[in-house]
């Protein structure tokens, strides 16, 4: 279905053809040829799982100015809805985790964080009605949830939705974008656990449910691979150093989950590649690495991912031109035994500004192949000056979920919040930071504890606000900061920090073993001791309810 607003000349000239070809450098899938079901599924996994991660998350942005603007246009392409927004500005705009986050439980240190196979611009009021929700069709007999002309959400049609309360559905010129998106991704992180299985199992191979398989392959083969796909994948390959292969190789996909599953796969065209030649495999030719924006006297560090074949010497790293003063690799030669080998070696590259402006550079690999050149890119900005938030009551309390609110001070400008969230159950306490780019996040398994609370910090190059106070939620509805002082204790390597609205006292710390190790008079907001490693309970005056925390 094509709509109007996207019935331009342009637009025409990039719609979904059968015909659109991605190319993939010759012999890139020589490592899945003659494979089938689980061995092929997890020749993908080994091609496709290491790849160069992108530096930060408020980089983001700047990456999606190469990967998801119309051509010849600086107009974001936004799959999610038709409202028009314009780069460089991201406002109104989300980062979104089309495979949501919280999935595998929303972890930053997981790839899948920063990964721009499945990241893309989202408006915010979609992004928001999206949730966490599965990929799905809804009923279009009952009432709709969210309903932009390009986005809905709702109840699912029979047999979809693998449980979950709605679903997501995308228009249907993305509805292939989205499946092959999810093949990707279950592909690539077939080593992660799944906290949510509306759409996947927790196995190697097939991973997707039946019925999620049925869905995605159906839109894969309605709606084709386009244009848009073919120069975003390309684009993505020259930033992180892997591809999609559903988009160079649609018919993959039946290999695996559909019609020619057990069969053997053949690539379309395998090279036998170098017979001996020295050849530098990753990073790729006319790659980037954006820094992003980086606050004066931070450091921001990228893992340059580098793989090589039958090199006879070691290969040599050189910072060269322009700024080369600002940035350092973390090694000068990388020996063969590293990079010679299927899982590549991981190259700490990292940006220190040390002044204001824009600053760029070269690093370069050279050995027995020859050289390449990857360009270094970063911008530093004063360290900005940031106001607390201002926790509010939660909103939608259910007995399965909540959203916790806040708000932010007006004219300041921030890359997310960072909502620190304390669950309690029993005698035990678990604490998680969530990032938001709102002023509310939707918690969905409030139903994993007795009790909770949340505090709220915006984040702005690597800086946060001073944490904000903090609002509990109890399943009976909002227990105020009346009931107790509240008090939420953060653990780092070696070191417990105390987070409290007001200064507590007679703060008590027991071992396991219910002998007092430490007593403190008074602990104070943001208060931090060292502590040896061990698991220890906590109680103060104003807050006897034990807390529980372990430090590494």
């Amino acid at each position: 279905m094509i709509k109007n607003y996207l019935a331009t000349i342009a637009f025409v000239a990039l719609m979904l053809s059968p015909s659109v070809k991605a190319q993939a450098p010759a012999g890139y899938y020589n490592s899945l040829n003659n494979k089938a079901e689980g061995e092929l599924k997890t020749a993908v996994f080994n091609l496709v799982h290491n790849f160069t991660r992108i530096s930060s998350y408020q980089a983001l942005p700047s990456y999606f100015e190469r990967t998801d603007v119309y051509p010849n246009s600086n107009r974001w392409w936004d799959m999610y809805s038709d409202i028009p927004f314009y780069a460089p500005s991201f406002s109104g705009l989300n980062r979104e985790h089309s495979f949501p986050k919280s999935w595998w439980g929303g972890s930053t240190s997981v790839g899948a964080y920063v990964d721009l196979n499945h990241l893309y611009p989202s408006e915010m009021k979609a992004n928001t009605a999206k949730s966490n929700y599965p990929l799905g069709e809804v009923d279009r007999n009952g009432s709709l949830n969210f309903d932009n002309g390009i986005s809905a959400v709702g109840l699912p049609l029979a047999n979809q939705g693998g449980g979950a309360r709605f679903v997501f559905e995308p228009d249907d010129e993305y509805k292939g974008d989205f499946a092959r998106t999810y093949f990707y991704m279950v592909c690539c992180y077939q080593d992660l656990t799944w906290k949510y299985t509306f759409m996947v199992n927790n196995n190697t191979y097939p991973t997707l449910n039946q019925w999620s398989t049925d869905l995605l392959m159906r839109w894969h083969h309605a709606d084709p691979v386009s244009q848009k796909e073919v120069d975003r994948n390309n684009t993505v390959y020259s930033i992180q150093n892997n591809r999609n292969p559903f988009i160079d190789m649609p018919e993959l996909a039946d290999y695996l989950w559909g019609a020619k599953k057990g069969e053997k796969f053949t690539p379309g065209t395998v090279d036998p590649g170098p017979v001996g030649d020295p050849e530098l495999i990753a990073p790729v030719k006319g790659m980037s690495i954006d820094f992003g924006e980086v606050a004066l006297g931070q450091s921001v560090t990228s893992q340059v991912f580098v793989r090589a074949a039958n090199l006879d010497g070691s290969l040599d790293v050189t910072i060269y031109s322009g700024d080369s003063d600002k940035f350092k690799a973390a090694q000068s030669t990388i020996p063969t035994s590293l990079v010679c080998t299927e899982n590549g070696y991981w190259l700490p590259v990292t940006y220190t500004p040390g002044e204001l402006g824009e600053h760029t550079s070269k690093i370069l690999f050279s050995g027995g192949f020859g050289s390449r050149a990857v360009t270094l890119r970063g911008s530093c900005l004063p360290v900005p000056v940031l106001s607390a938030c201002t926790a509010t009551d939660p909103s939608d309390v259910q007995p399965d979920r909540y959203t916790a609110n806040w708000s932010a001070p007006d004219n300041e400008v921030i890359d997310f919040f960072v909502v620190t969230r304390t669950c309690y159950s029993g005698n035990n306490v678990h604490t998680e930071e969530l990032v938001s780019e709102n002023t509310f996040l939707e918690i969905t398994d409030f139903d994993q504890s007795d009790r909770e609370a949340y505090s709220v910090q915006s984040s702005r190059l690597g800086v946060r606000s001073p944490m904000s106070n903090i609002v509990f939620v109890d399943h009976s509805g909002i227990s105020g900061i009346d009931v107790e002082e509240p008090l939420v204790v953060r653990t780092f390597d070696g070191l417990i920090r105390f987070i409290c609205s007001a200064p507590q006292t007679g703060c008590r710390i027991f071992d396991l073993s219910g002998r007092e190790i430490l007593t403190l008079d008074k602990i104070e907001q943001n208060m931090e001791i060292e502590m040896s490693r061990g698991v220890y309970i906590i109680v103060t005056d104003q807050h006897p309810r034990p807390i529980k925390v372990s430090v590494l």
